[in-house]
């Protein structure tokens, strides 16, 4: 596994991220290790994916889209309509072309981070419940069980994230990207 200056590529991230989404990429990375730590995963990709997760996620949305065709990443019908989304697979070549991260783990973490997806690696688990359980991640219903859980058995935090996710999306009336709908039903498999 490559080894990636972690101080070089955080001054770099900062000239590309507002001040919130600096405070919360600090607070993914920090969360990464945490859970690493506590669930064997490397500690070193954990914390790469963690800064690296949303270094696209300020680019505008417009230019998000123009991105993904001049790099042939692929966009679906539903993220031509939902372009925020494209911040993860964007990411992911941000990450490699910008940043010099090789390492297909940690670019599969990134691309995954927003909607997760079935069959989910370790550390794709870890940065998708960091990204969403970080210290700065404002209140909401869910919240406390989910970090708790996070500690405690992945698969259940994940299923609870899925969840959570899907209501409040349903709750506010916006469509439910089929990744995440997807990665529930793989979960509830594991976890009848």
């Amino acid at each position: 596994m490559a080894e990636y200056d972690f101080i070089k590529m955080e001054k770099k991230l900062a000239k590309y991220l507002d001040e919130d989404r600096y405070a919360h990429t600090m607070g993914v990375m920090y969360t990464c290790a945490a859970l690493a730590m506590v669930h064997g995963c490397a500690l070193t990709q954990a914390q790469t994916a963690g800064l690296l997760h949303d270094c696209a996620k300020c680019i505008p949305n417009k230019k998000k889209l123009k991105m993904c065709s001049q790099h042939k990443i692929p966009v679906t019908e539903f993220e031509q309509t939902h372009p925020f989304l494209l911040h993860a697979k964007l990411g992911a070549y941000v990450a490699k072309a910008k940043y010099g991260v090789t390492d297909q783990e940690i670019l599969s973490s990134i691309t995954w981070h927003t909607t997760g997806k079935p069959d989910m690696t370790l550390l794709e688990k870890v940065l998708y419940l960091a990204d969403y359980i970080e210290p700065s991640r404002e209140e909401f219903p869910g919240l406390k069980e989910l970090r708790r859980l996070a500690y405690e058995d992945l698969d259940q935090a994940l299923l609870l994230g899925c969840r959570l996710t899907i209501e409040d999306m349903e709750e506010r009336g916006v469509p439910v990207h089929t990744n995440t709908l997807q990665a529930r039903d793989w979960l509830k498999g594991r976890n009848p």
